[in-house]
């Protein structure tokens, strides 16, 4: 499929992933419209040049109408925190994603890429884990919602009217992240940021563009009824990158603490934060997502899409560091 002049509906355009993609979108030559549960978050895509819809993806009439003259659906809108309620995940999770892949069906927009996660192995896989699984949900709410969602997608995916293709990005980092870039760097500036347990196992990043080439060349290439694992593809652990972000801003490398000891600290300071009626900044499920061991394959990603990391690292950490001296991170929200 040629991407030039194709209409691409992205849902949660506002967020960081979404963003970014109706900017390399328009570069590309799509015509880039949106859907957006928040107005303000909205306007940031319109200032790029996307028309964008204010609504929720659980509302069946705003659906069928952002679906209208699409070609292309990129549904990134989610419950990305670490805990919560079940009920609360299904709804946006798998509801929501389901409502707007039906209507999208409804419409006939012809191609359907859903952003999912590799969380959908869980904590506790296998070293080089390929999309084959097995699965996980690990009891918690955000890896169990992204199975569900992936599990009724499929049964909706009818090539060539249809084709569902579902991504799942390592863990997203560059300009605008808030787990992986915001997030530390504000509690490190509080001296509350500490490594798990040395920092031992696997960051598994995926630069913001690389994440992006890979969705393109999975629509390019029409890969209907796949799913993808989408990392740099580098083995790097969790101390090195950390030490990286905190060289960013001057910081020593952070120090490390055993994980339960950190679970401890976390929750407790948690329960201050309700308290007070303050809204938690990281929460002690947190941790779980930040000691992850081993690395997820790309090989699938390799071999079927020709899918291969244009920024490392070392370029991508520059970019986010000429974007955090321009950008006051304390006013970033999820």
């Amino acid at each position: 499929m040629n991407l030039k002049n194709k209409t691409l509906l992205i849902t949660g355009i506002g967020g960081f992933i979404g963003l970014r993609t109706a900017e390399l979108a328009i570069t590309q030559g799509m015509k880039v419209c949106g859907l957006e549960a928040s107005q303000e978050k909205a306007k940031k895509a319109e200032n790029l040049g996307a028309s964008v819809i204010v609504g929720n993806i659980t509302d069946a009439a705003t659906a069928q109408k952002v679906c209208q003259g699409v070609d292309i659906v990129l549904h990134a809108d989610e419950i990305t925190k670490e805990a919560g309620s079940i009920d609360d995940f299904r709804k946006i999770n798998v509801a929501g994603t389901i409502n707007i892949a039906s209507a999208a069906k409804n419409a006939g927009v012809k191609t359907f890429v859903h952003l999912s996660s590799v969380m959908v192995y869980g904590f506790n896989y296998p070293d080089r884990v390929t999309e084959s699984g097995p699965l996980s949900g690990d009891n918690n709410p955000y890896c169990q919602t992204k199975i569900e969602a992936e599990k009724a997608l499929l049964e909706l995916n009818n090539p060539p009217n249809f084709g569902i293709i579902v991504i799942r990005p390592g863990d997203v980092y560059g300009p605008g992240s808030i787990p992986w870039i915001v997030r530390p760097l504000l509690l490190m500036r509080q001296k509350l940021f500490a490594c798990v347990n040395d920092g031992r196992g696997v960051m598994n990043h995926v630069y913001i563009d690389n994440l992006i080439n890979a969705i393109f060349l999975a629509i390019e290439k029409e890969t209907y009824g796949e799913m993808f694992n989408i990392t740099d593809g580098q083995e790097t652990s969790w101390k090195e990158y950390f030490t990286r972000l905190a060289q960013m801003e001057g910081f020593p490398a952070p120090n490390s603490m055993p994980k339960d000891e950190i679970k401890i600290f976390l929750k407790l300071r948690h329960q201050g934060q309700k308290l007070f009626r303050k809204e938690a900044d990281i929460l002690p499920e947190a941790i779980d997502f930040m000691s992850r061991p081993y690395a997820y394959s790309i090989a699938k990603a390799q071999s079927v899409l020709s899918y291969e990391p244009a920024i490392n690292l070392e370029e991508g950490m520059r970019l986010t560091q000429d974007w955090l001296q321009k950008t006051d991170i304390k006013q970033l929200t999820p």
